[in-house]
């Protein structure tokens, strides 16, 4: 009697079909929660047909192909990245050692051909039943995303529950995306918390997307839904190089290098103390009006984000007048400064617009270290060594000035708006200072020596003939003024420090 043999290549396709497929009725659970599975999740982020799956048949003991996480290299943009995703289906996702390993080998893969690494969070968290070897999991995870900091870009969806120390990767990496009523992240739950504090809290409102996006700052991008989500990860893959050895990807421009912006010489309002949007002149300044906002809801009183000078990538950092008067305090100071050393991390220079008064005053920040935290803001911007141009549109007042990527700490080519006030305090402030005896007498006007204060230093004339701006121009003129100045700048070189890494206050 013969034995059939079996067609290795039928078997393979079978093996395949079934190790990725899974469980059809977790699927549906998965569905049902109006989320995606892994490998939709990947398919639809990536471009078409590009993944290419590795570890596909990994297995812990006797469990599940895959053992909870798909793991493989694909395109976006045409470029190449390294990804995993968190499959729910599978233990809920939970971290396991094979879980872990395949993670690992992802993440060993980005490091060493240098591309980027995204990874898609949904999971239970530690593996209960495999005990310390789940936490090693996680600790090989967390330090090879501190080796990969500043080498490769390292992108963060939280698409589910990312909760107990599986917080602590998403955090040490660069961009975080969250989805509305889908993803959420903290540390301890809300039953431990009801029973060691007695607070009663949701899942959402402890560690919801709103929260990360608006109160924490944990989180860099909010979406409704997660095809929303995929599509603003390739659109910051736009502004982001593969490494720190390579320059972040040009585009050919369609905007006139030369183009003027008449609607700038009327944006600053006539009263010094009356707000404007300062996203006005970003998107007024930058090609094409488009500018990819990160944190956008987050210390709403500094904005950062990205868009093209002349098809070049650029990091924009900017006070917002609209909001506290564009006052630097702790967190946006944190915002800011994390911003800047990404994008002096992967060669992308820094366009600064200032108008600030200064830091925000009161104890809550100074108990809370607005002096340590903003010194965080000063020691990014003296780091840097990318390319640095700051436009100063009005206010800028005392150490903030100096903090904004003055010409003191380093920027390459600083100009300013007629409408600048550049000084140590504000007129008020300083006339109430200076003339403290006449004022109280009675022998001064106020409104007369605040204008003549006013007439003397508010102005950007003094910097000027100092040489610590390098121009004052018509606000119109700005765009081409900045795209000359970075045609220069690109060519600098850059030096690294002989030391180790300095000792940045955190």
């Amino acid at each position: 009697m013969t034995t059939r043999k079996v067609d290795p290549l039928n078997e393979l396709r079978q093996r395949k079909y079934e190790a990725g497929h899974g469980d059809a009725e977790a699927f549906k659970r998965q569905h049902a929660k109006g989320k995606l599975t892994a490998r939709e999740r990947i398919s639809r982020l990536v471009d078409r047909n590009s993944f290419e799956e590795i570890d596909l048949f990994a297995r812990h003991g006797d469990g599940v192909p895959g053992d909870g996480v798909v793991t493989g290299m694909a395109k976006i943009g045409g470029r190449d990245v390294m990804l995993f995703s968190h499959d729910a289906s599978v233990f809920g996702g939970s971290l396991g050692e094979v879980f872990a390993e395949k993670v690992i080998k992802s993440m060993d893969l980005a490091l060493s051909n240098r591309i980027p690494i995204i990874g898609i969070n949904d999971s239970g968290g530690a593996r209960i039943q495999e005990g310390v070897v789940s936490l090693a999991g996680y600790a090989e995870i967390f330090w090879r995303n501190v080796e990969a900091s500043g080498v490769v870009p390292q992108l963060s969806l939280i698409l589910g529950p990312c909760t107990g120390g599986a917080v602590y990767s998403p955090a040490i990496t660069d961009f975080t995306f969250m989805v509305h009523g889908v993803g959420y992240m903290f540390i301890t739950g809300p039953e431990v918390i009801r029973v060691t504090t007695g607070e009663d809290v949701t899942f959402d409102s402890l560690g919801g997307a709103e929260v990360h996006n608006v109160r924490s700052g944990v989180a860099h991008f909010l979406a409704e839904s997660e095809q929303e989500c995929f599509t603003q990860v390739r659109k910051l893959f736009a502004y982001i190089p593969q490494s720190c050895e390579g320059q972040p990807p040009s585009v050919q421009p369609t905007d006139d290098p030369e183009r003027a912006a008449p609607s700038l010489a009327t944006v600053i309002p006539d009263n010094p103390k009356e707000p404007y949007d300062i996203k006005d002149v970003i998107t007024a300044v930058v090609d094409s009006g488009e500018f990819l906002e990160v944190q956008t809801y987050y210390a709403m009183n500094i904005v950062v984000g990205f868009a093209h000078l002349d098809g070049k990538p650029v990091g924009i950092v900017a006070n917002q007048p609209k909001v506290m008067a564009g006052a630097l305090d702790i967190n946006a100071s944190d915002k800011a400064a994390r911003f800047v050393r990404f994008c002096d991390a992967f060669n992308i220079p820094l366009v600064t617009f200032v108008d600030v008064p200064g830091f925000l005053p009161g104890t809550s920040q100074e108990y809370g270290g607005i002096i340590r935290h903003g010194a965080k803001l000063l020691y990014a911007f003296s780091e840097a060594t990318v390319p640095k141009l700051t436009v100063i549109t009005r206010k800028a007042y005392g150490g903030a000035y100096c903090v904004m990527c003055s010409k003191h700490i380093r920027a390459d080519f600083n100009v300013a708006w007629p409408t600048a006030e550049i000084a140590v305090m504000g007129p008020e402030g300083a006339v109430n200072i200076l003339f403290r005896k006449e004022l109280s007498s009675g022998a001064a006007q106020r409104a007369e020596l605040v204008s003549e204060y006013t007439e003397r230093f508010a102005n950007p004339y003094i910097a000027a003939e100092r040489g610590y701006i390098d121009d004052v121009i018509e606000p119109g003129r700005t765009r081409s003024t900045l795209i000359r100045a970075l045609r220069i700048a690109m060519r600098k070189e850059r030096h690294r420090s002989p030391r180790w890494h300095g000792n940045i206050p955190l």
